[in-house]
């Protein structure tokens, strides 16, 4: 099965919490359990959740990651403050996510799909 953003847009609101393995306090909901499972992306998890570590990062109360995928499968993870402003940028070795980009949202200690706000 090939992962599409259709597929993501079809979650709006979550009924079940995941909690994150490695971040006990970091909950997630289940079009982002669907995105890491069906994108192989549960690193993209652990990228959002290990760095809520960063006392600059954790102190933005929202939170939007940027997931760009280059052709060349290189790619750059940003997160701003939802107002533009660039709270940590990473550029990206190589990587196998199927989508050109993707977007998640931290709320607190949530990561959800913006289509589940």
């Amino acid at each position: 099965m090939k992962l599409t953003h259709a597929d993501l847009r079809q979650f709006t609101g979550t009924e079940q919490w995941f909690r994150h393995s490695l971040m006990r306090t970091i909950l997630y909901t289940e079009g982002v359990q669907y995105l890491a499972e069906s994108g192989g992306a549960y690193w993209l998890l652990d990228k959002v959740a290990t760095w809520q570590l960063e006392p600059r990062v954790k102190a933005e109360p929202f939170q939007s990651w940027k997931l760009k995928v280059n052709e060349n499968r290189t790619a750059t993870l940003t997160c701003d403050d939802g107002k533009g402003n660039i709270v940590h940028s990473e550029a990206i070795d190589w990587t196998d996510f199927p989508l050109d980009q993707i977007e998640l949202w931290v709320e607190g200690n949530v990561i959800l799909l913006p289509s589940e706000h």
